[in-house]
């Protein structure tokens, strides 16, 4: 069932640029590392696309950023594009791992033996002893989508931007974590739609 959240507003919901740690394989969770070269010039490159899309506004738009510093180092590279009302919104954190943020999967396999048998590339995240649980992190992404009221742009991360994408269109769990997160474009969200633009 798609539920509709406010649907004459839209949402452009852009996942940070690529960090050191993306370069190093490892889930940063609610840990941090700095954007790399390319990652700078992904946020500039999705600034100068944005502009052009939210043209038609007119107006300075609502910009809500996770507080977590790869975020926020994009969404002020986005409002040297963009006239944006920058403000930080923790529900767009991403999720966390507990103890397993920072780790690469070769570090995890070999500290937790056995903890990853019979996950899949899309449902690991779930498996850590103490990290956020999918039920927590959808609750979280649905109690943000049901706060929009105008125009927004959200800047976000990979897994919390699919769980967002996901509740927005109704997804079943798997089919949201499924959902592809690049870093050189962003999601419109807009009318029970989702339109990827690069």
């Amino acid at each position: 069932m798609i539920i509709r959240y406010h649907s004459e507003s839209v949402i452009y919901l852009v996942r940070h640029g690529e960090t050191m740690w993306n370069l190093a394989g490892r889930f940063q969770g609610q840990q941090d590392s700095a954007l790399t070269d390319r990652g700078i010039k992904q946020a500039d490159q999705i600034g100068m696309r944005l502009a052009k899309e939210v043209v038609r506004y007119g107006t300075t738009l609502e910009g809500h950023v996770s507080p977590l510093g790869r975020a926020k180092e994009t969404a002020a590279r986005i409002a040297n594009f963009v006239s944006l009302n920058l403000k930080e919104e923790p529900r767009l954190m991403e999720v966390t791992l507990g103890s397993w943020d920072g780790m690469s999967h070769y570090e995890i396999d070999t500290e937790y033996p056995g903890a990853l048998v019979g996950c899949n590339a899309f449902d690991w995240y779930f498996r850590s002893p103490d990290g956020e649980t999918f039920d927590h992190a959808r609750e979280r992404a649905e109690s943000w989508l049901s706060s929009v009221t105008s125009p927004t742009v959200a800047i976000s991360h990979g897994l919390t931007s699919r769980l967002i994408r996901g509740v927005y269109l109704g997804l079943t769990r798997q089919k949201m974590l499924e959902l592809p997160v690049p870093q050189n474009g962003f999601v419109a969200l807009s009318s029970g739609q989702s339109t990827y633009v690069e």
